[in-house]
């Protein structure tokens, strides 16, 4: 029997101790937090991946009390303006990050940063814009993974200032993807399925203005495809929302995402990847028919679409069309810094990694049976 403890109250009391802060603010993260706890002993982890689990449990409690200390040291915070922020959504392994490191090369975007999305709250006396030391010590222990994991690099490379996705900043909501794992695995996956957003939106919405309360910036530019599954709850938190949908083929998509997963789950335990496949089908399936459904009820002129090939065949004149489209036109030098990020960063810069359907028990007519639903050819510009 394993010695690591996956007791709620006991983390919440441990993560007080460390902190010496007591208030976590509204108690919507507790039903989540039991599920996690649950999931973390209901599932084959072994013992590395066990004692990793509880430590991001309790970091992500301790990100809890602090960031809700600052709310009450600094009520100021709570007034901030997010005005005009972009949201990058679709399918996963659609050209998402791509286009993501493409438009924050403009230089009015204020991309969420690696190192920032792990650790979000803010730093007591540090004035704002002035360096954050958390960061160097960061930048240290990425250097060592991407030495130990080259593979992992060539699928998805990130250094401490990479634009980063905001579901990192929503571990300490509870309610979130997590790590990406926790919703493949029973008893969070049905839980994360059935429960409303609006709490993890009015949470998101804190934590981008308390990093914008110490590190601000012009317009916001915030990426994840977990915001499929939110949003109506997004643009509530968000009114004045763009958001940037990025579609392709889910034959390709879903065989790179089995792919990814599975190497994300090995850190914590061994999977069977005929076992994960469906899982990764069922759960990303789901997640983009509950998006084009929200779609359909939010107003069209807050969506912009985008084709994968189109990302990867000239980026630049992609980063042109989606600004013309909200109204936000590239100037000479923003034109300039988007295409200099361009031709500096080619696809497949970083490798090539190769995967095949089949390696995880699905065909390309599950795929494409699963996603009748789906016309990923509307990302194309007409």
């Amino acid at each position: 029997m394993s010695d690591v403890r996956f007791d709620a109250s006991e983390l919440c009391a441990e993560a007080c101790a460390e902190t010496g802060l007591s208030d976590f603010g509204p108690d919507d993260f507790r039903a989540g937090l039991d599920a996690l706890c649950d999931t973390y002993d209901a599932n084959r982890f072994h013992e590395a991946g066990r004692a990793r689990n509880r430590k991001q449990v309790l970091r992500w409690l301790m990100t809890r009390l602090r960031v809700v200390d600052a709310l009450l040291r600094h009520p100021e915070i709570a007034s901030r303006a997010i005005p005009r922020p972009w949201f990058l959504t679709g399918m996963p392994r659609s050209g998402t990050s791509a286009l993501f490191n493409l438009l924050a090369a403009h230089p009015a975007a204020r991309a969420l940063r690696n190192w920032e999305a792990r650790i979000p709250e803010p730093l007591e006396g540090l004035a704002p814009g002035e360096p954050d030391p958390r960061r160097a010590a960061l930048e240290a222990s990425y250097a060592r993974g991407r030495a130990a994991n080259a593979e992992f690099a060539t699928m998805h490379f990130a250094d401490v200032d990479t634009p980063e996705e905001c579901a990192l900043l929503l571990g300490s909501s509870f309610q979130g993807v997590q790590t990406g794992v926790e919703v493949m695995l029973e008893p969070y996956a049905s839980w994360y399925r059935d429960q409303p957003r609006d709490a993890l939106y009015a949470w998101h919405r804190t934590m981008v203005q308390t990093l914008d309360w110490q590190r601000p910036g012009e317009r916001w530019l915030l990426k994840t495809p977990a915001h499929l599954w939110g949003l109506e709850a997004l643009l509530g938190a968000y009114p004045d929302a763009r958001i940037v949908w990025s579609h392709r083929d889910p034959v390709t998509s879903i065989a790179s995402l089995c792919s990814l997963t599975h190497l994300l789950m090995r850190a914590w335990m061994e999977v069977d990847p005929a076992w994960l496949g469906p899982r990764v089908l069922a759960f990303y399936a789901l997640s983009l028919e509950r998006g084009l459904a929200a779609r359909e009820r939010c107003d069209p002129a807050r969506f912009a679409d985008v084709h994968h090939d189109e990302i990867a065949g000239d980026p630049t004149a992609v980063a042109e069309r989606l600004h013309r489209h909200f109204d936000e036109p590239l100037d000479d030098a923003a034109r300039d810094a988007v295409a200099a990020y361009a031709a500096a960063h080619p696809k497949g810069k970083h490798g090539e990694h190769r995967y095949q359907l089949e390696d995880y028990g699905l065909s390309e007519h599950a795929v494409r049976e699963r996603f009748a639903f789906y016309d990923p050819e509307r990302g194309r510009e007409a």
